[in-house]
């Protein structure tokens, strides 16, 4: 079921748009509309905040759908999802810049269309326990770190920090009460976060060892999470432990 999922599709070939708007009718999702134009659909997105967002990447007028989504993703986080023709690596690149949820070829095929949208849908849906768009690290001090979170900045004591995990150029900051989610990779966290309780055992995790439960050879356990040690982290690792 689409639980009144509205969609707005952002695609200059109108016999493309019908074809999904009728598509996604069938579905029992709600069109928003169709729009042509980058413009035109950043006033469409501002004025009836659709839940997801069809956009074709190569869009005519003075702005393609990249720069479109940037636009629209600078007041409202709405999930997107790119439809593209043939796209090259460095438009590749710069779509990725703004997180989409997928990417469906043209001509598109209906299934693919259908399991895209219903996965986002469901992304939505987990969306009250979890963040569903990340963060941004604003400033790290001594004590804290700043994030920005739906439009606010959100402080985060470092003793507090259970551990933070890396899922690709995200990072989870796992604490007691809440998870956040920001955008970067773990290294470039790890240098803007100077804390001797806070130590990389992973190329995937930073714990502090303050809250550590129990260490093996080849891992250790905070909080029931399991988590791996490399051995290229152990020695420092075991270092800090006996400086606590």
């Amino acid at each position: 079921m689409s639980d009144n999922i509205r969609i707005l599709i952002v695609e200059d070939d109108m016999i493309i748009a019908s074809n999904i708007s009728l598509q996604l009718t069938k579905l029992g999702y709600e069109v928003t509309g169709i729009e042509s134009r980058g413009e035109d659909a950043i006033n469409h997105a501002r004025e009836n905040r659709p839940d997801i967002i069809l956009m074709d990447i190569n869009l005519k007028g003075k702005i393609d759908g990249i720069e479109t989504a940037k636009t629209i993703q600078l007041e409202h986080q709405i999930p997107l999802i790119y439809l593209t023709a043939n796209i090259d690596e460095v438009s590749f690149q710069k779509a990725k810049e703004t997180h989409p949820f997928a990417f469906i070829s043209k001509p598109f095929n209906k299934l693919n269309l259908e399991r895209s949208i219903a996965l986002v849908v469901e992304k939505i849906k987990e969306s009250k326990e979890e963040d569903l768009f990340p963060s941004s690290l604003i400033e790290s001090l001594d004590d804290r770190i700043f994030i920005r979170n739906q439009n606010k900045l959100v402080k985060i004591m470092l003793d507090e920090i259970l551990f933070i995990e890396a899922e690709r150029n995200y990072c989870k900051i796992i604490t007691h009460k809440e998870i956040f989610t920001v955008v970067s990779p773990l290294g470039t966290l790890c240098e803007n976060i100077a804390n001797k309780n806070l130590v990389r055992v992973h190329r995937s995790f930073l714990v502090n060892i303050t809250h550590l439960d129990a260490l093996s050879d080849n891992y250790l356990e905070i909080n029931s999470k399991i988590i791996p040690i490399s051995k290229s982290f152990k020695e420092e690792l075991l270092k800090k432990i006996h400086r606590v």
